[in-house]
């Protein structure tokens, strides 16, 4: 029976770096960079114990992926904290629209309709009036149909930045009415202040996923639509506040 000297053929097979013997028995050039043999076999090498892996595993090639301006796109990297979703916030943000919208449906059925022991138009323009508003008929009007429109969109959860913002020109306009009252009441504004920063909240804020702005631009962008929004409710409060009083 012949005998397989392994001293010598491993000697003379591996003695330069450049030469493998493959599975056929023949001797084959590799390039030792790559372990790529001249039978096509990919192999990782390791340099310093000059052999390769058997085990079939080729390690990925990572250069670049390591850098840091790839790290945010390194679908590999498992030490990114995941974002956990909660119905937290959305359920805040619901309630928060249902409260505030609510309550400015009622003071517009009050203004416009004269429900719930309201004044109704003529009644709420006598008020303006008494303030020092001129043109206070259609001041009136503007100011129900915004508080009526203003908090049942609030409430849906539609338009949002633009109705919380009119909700918001709206109490600017009280608040700078009666602010010499002080501000405990009766004739006090803590009550519009914080009507005021809830319309606020809801501007900045959005309206939670439990809305019908779902997914809209505007809900995809909320400080970009609530900074357009503000600036149209300060324009509307300035011009009432300053052109018709």
């Amino acid at each position: 029976m012949a005998t397989h000297d392994k001293g010598s053929s491993s000697s003379s097979a591996f003695s330069d770096d450049s030469f493998y013997s493959g599975s056929g028995g023949g001797v084959h050039h590799f390039d030792d960079a790559t372990g790529k043999a001249g039978g096509g076999t990919t192999q990782p090498y390791d340099s310093t114990t000059k052999a390769f892996d058997n085990t079939g595993y080729t390690p990925l090639d990572r250069s670049g992926v390591d850098s840091p301006e790839h790290a945010a796109d390194d679908p590999f990297d498992d030490e990114r904290k995941k974002f956990g979703w909660t119905a937290g916030p959305d359920l805040g943000l619901l309630g928060l629209r249902a409260v505030l919208g609510g309550i400015f449906v009622l003071h517009g059925l009050q203004k416009v309709f004269g429900l719930f022991g309201g004044p109704g138009i003529n009644g709420f323009a006598q008020s303006l009036e008494k303030m020092g508003y001129r043109e206070s008929v259609v001041l009136a009007w503007v100011t129900g149909v915004t508080e009526l429109a203003g908090g049942a969109l609030l409430v849906l959860g539609l338009f949002t930045p633009l109705a919380a913002a009119g909700l918001l020109a709206v109490m600017a306009n009280v608040i700078a009415l009666q602010y010499k009252g002080g501000f405990f009441g009766p004739n006090g504004v803590e009550l519009e202040l914080a009507l005021a920063g809830m319309a606020f909240a809801a501007l900045f804020a959005g309206p939670g996923r439990a809305a019908l702005d779902y997914n809209r631009s505007w809900f995809r962008h909320p400080l970009a639509a609530g900074f357009i929004a503000l600036l149209l409710g300060a324009g509307g409060a300035a011009v009432t506040f300053f052109v018709f009083r």
